[in-house]
């Protein structure tokens, strides 16, 4: 079953883009009526828990299940001793953003990897049973030594020889780095670390396989890409196309996690597979620590700057984990070629192999890591010169891609910069630290840059024009929170100038047109560039249908004009501003009819443009915080946040404003709050819980103020239009970062920063 939501707005035609529309699936999501992957329902639906490794390495001596087995109600543990022959090469389980490597085959043998790795499910009559069933399982291992901790495998870092779709390896040197470093007038040299981080979006990863007589399965899963899961089902089970359909209509937060198919979907489907019957398996909240995550990283910035503040040397060099059977690579050091004007500048990016499940991509995979070390380097950088942080990055600006050697699509950084520190107040700053104060506690001002790609890639959409004048569109894009049903929504009423009313998009469907995992922000630019010109299609025809079957009202009318003018609706097609209104018009049942159609309908696959080359495409920000930090305890506590932003045309001012502000957020759990705290000697994550693992709630959230600065790019996507999901939280640690600094005179370059480290 697919879910179509049907806005109603009551906008008026031509006006939705640009327009802060409310999100259209917002109702269905307060009442209720939205269903989510482990909330669809079948007859004879029955239940799986996982059980988990609670060793890092090693191997599976035995598993006893006959406890669990003994229980009424309890259908079948399954285990590496009776799992279902499966495929066997590397490349069946790899999904489209698998990393190089070795996929990892859940219950393919006795191995254990890492902690939490499933080494049994137990699928009952009810959850509770399960999950009971589940906790009864006992397993025997043999335990070998483990490596959890990055800094424990720095020596053994490896430069990555095979990379995921999408990874650009740092670029050759440039100048002589580390000789330019020597001889500046002022430089910095440190390191910086950033720690484990997980995902943990509201709803937690969960399926339901529902298989019918015929040997086909309907699968409810939560995912960023319908068509990633079935694609990768087909290959793992040896299944046709039409024997799988994947459905996801709601996604309750991915943020990265939903990318690839995670261990509880192949499961499912091996034991709908083995029982014939319908299986639902839910992760708990703990099981929610037990895979992709954003990787640690510790990082080397140097910095060297002639007297007048000009950059003479970069040095950006970074070691981030993986696991032990795949080459998870983030673009970590590249932004430090690309965001500032260097002659001399030298990169390098290796991974250290840790006994952990592969890192996946996190909000903002690699500039969030990368951006916070480079912008905490600046403003160390601006106090050795004594300069401004803000007026160091305007003497540093580039406006070309240093690295690319490209002209930038558009680039309004310098806006950010100057309207973002107009409404901060960013002129009242003291340099000294600790100068600032507001009774018991100290007050910090800082800045950081943020950049993130700006990307288009294929996608299909389908628009049929009904003789009721509603138009259905669809297309197999996700919607993870981000507020696709409402842009894409928007966008086509703009584009076939109709009422958004009449609007109703189905998406999360493999049955329907292909189109993009949901991720690097390029699913407005893709996605509604496709909406666009399927919808301008639709319009064409209705102009050359109406001078032939219009009526007399319509008769001699230009189909030229007629394509700029018409507009739909209350069932109608009429010509805007015409003279003689009431005759210009025309049913739209009684214009399809004469022409002998029922609906009209277009299908358009849209693919980036050649031009595209040319360029380099990004989306930029400037983020200024102001934190204040108790004297006497050391906490910390955000009191604002500016972020201004260039992101070409904004669809939808108040989704995107949320999408940043939201992006701010992140930005302030990764600054103060987030880390996952392993017990090394066994490898395990201790905090596997949101009452440990802390992430910011309302009383950690100050001020956040949202601005768009205007910026127009023809060459981006047709409809000039940037994504704005990651960017909102590249640079906020960073900010916040030296704000503190500014408030203290104390630099922590290892996030979080805790009282710990201030006290």
């Amino acid at each position: 079953m697919s879910t179509v939501y049907e806005p109603r707005s009551g906008m008026r035609a031509g006006a939705h883009i640009g327009a802060p529309v409310s999100r259209v699936d917002g109702r269905s999501k307060v009442t209720g009526a939205a269903r989510y992957a482990a909330e669809f329902g079948a007859p004879g639906l029955v239940h799986g828990a996982v059980v988990n490794a609670t060793i890092a390495r090693g191997e599976i001596v035995s598993i006893d299940a006959s406890a669990a087995q003994a229980l009424p109600g309890v259908l079948h543990v399954l285990t590496h001793e009776n799992r279902p022959a499966l495929a066997e090469d590397d490349a069946a389980w790899k999904d489209q953003i698998a990393p190089g490597g070795t996929p990892f085959r859940p219950l393919a043998g006795t191995r254990v990897r890492w902690a939490g790795q499933p080494v049994a499910l137990v699928v009952a009559q009810t959850r509770e049973l399960a999950h009971y069933a589940a906790s009864l399982v006992r397993v025997r291992y043999r335990r070998e030594p483990h490596r959890t901790e990055l800094a424990s495998v720095l020596t053994d870092a490896v430069i990555p020889s095979t990379g995921k779709g999408g990874f650009e390896p740092p670029p050759e040197p440039r100048g002589h780095a580390y000789r330019a470093l020597a001889s500046a007038h002022a430089r910095t040299d440190a390191f910086y670390s950033t720690p484990m981080e997980f995902h943990q979006p509201m709803e937690m990863h969960g399926c339901t396989v529902v298989p019918s007589a015929d040997g086909r399965f309907t699968v409810y899963e939560k995912t960023q890409g319908v068509s990633n899961t079935q694609q990768y089902l087909m290959k793992v089970f040896g299944l046709q196309q039409d024997r799988v359909r994947v459905i996801s209509p709601f996604v309750g937060g991915a943020f990265g996690s939903g990318l690839r198919p995670q261990y509880h979907l192949p499961l499912a489907m091996m034991a709908a597979r083995t029982l014939r019957r319908p299986v639902r398996v839910a992760l708990t909240r703990a099981q929610m620590f037990t895979f992709g995550h954003r990787p640690a990283s510790i990082q080397h910035v140097a910095l060297g700057a002639r007297s007048d503040g000009r950059l003479a040397a970069i040095v950006h060099e970074a070691v981030g984990e993986t696991s032990q059977f795949e080459d998870f690579t983030d673009v970590v050091v590249n932004w430090a070629g690309q965001l500032y004007r260097a002659p001399n500048v030298q990169l390098g990016y290796k991974l250290g192999r840790l006994d952990v499940y592969t890192p996946l991509d996190m909000r903002a995979p690699g500039a969030t890591q990368g951006l916070y070390a480079l912008e905490c380097a600046m403003d160390e950088l601006a106090v050795a010169l004594e300069m401004d942080p803000l007026e160091l990055r305007i003497r540093n600006y580039a406006d070309e891609d240093p690295s690319k050697h490209l002209p930038y699509s558009s680039k309004a950084l310098l806006d950010c910069y100057a309207q973002g520190a107009e409404r901060f107040g960013w002129g009242a700053r003291i340099a000294t630290p600790r100068a600032m104060r507001d009774g018991h506690e100290l007050v910090g001002y800082g800045m950081a840059t943020g950049m993130w790609d700006a990307m288009q890639t294929e996608a299909s959409v389908r628009a049929v024009l009904n003789a009721q004048g509603r138009l259905e569109l669809s297309s197999a894009t996700a919607d993870i929170g981000t507020g696709t049903y409402t842009a894409i929504s928007q966008i086509a009423a703009d584009a076939l100038h109709m009422g958004i009313d009449n609007v109703a998009f189905t998406l999360g469907d493999t049955s329907l047109p292909p189109a993009p995992i949901e991720g690097g922000s390029w699913t407005v630019s893709s996605v509604g560039s496709a909406a666009s010109a399927a919808c301008a299609q639709l319009r064409s025809r209705l102009a050359q249908l109406l001078p032939a079957h219009g009526g007399v009202a319509f008769a001699n009318l230009d189909p030229a004009m007629l394509d700029a003018a018409l507009v739909i609706e209350d069932g109608e097609v009429r010509v805007h501003g015409a003279t003689g209104r009431e005759r210009a018009r025309v049913r739209m049942a009684d214009l399809l009819a004469d022409a002998g159609m029922k609906t009209l309908e277009e299908q358009v696959t849209l693919k980036p443009e050649a031009i595209q080359k040319r360029f380099s495409m990004a989306t930029h920000s400037a983020v200024f915080a102001e934190v204040r930090v108790d004297e006497t305890l050391g906490v910390v506590r955000v009191a604002r946040v500016v972020s201004a932003i260039a992101a070409g045309r904004i669809v939808n001012p108040k989704t995107a404003a949320n999408q940043i502000a939201g992006g701010v957020v992140w930005g302030i759990g990764m600054a103060l709050q987030e880390h996952a705290q392993f017990d090394h000697t066994l490898g395990r994550i201790m905090n596997h819980n949101l009452a440990e693992y802390h992430m910011p709630v309302n009383r950690d959230v100050g001020e956040i103020d949202v601005l768009f600065v205007d910026e127009h790019d023809d060459v981006v996507n047709p409809l000039g239009a940037k994504g704005v999901g990651e960017i909102g939280v590249v640079g906020v640690a960073a900010a916040i970062a030296n704000a503190v600094f500014n408030a203290t005179g104390k630099r922590v370059r290892d996030l979080p920063i805790t009282l710990d480290k201030l006290l």
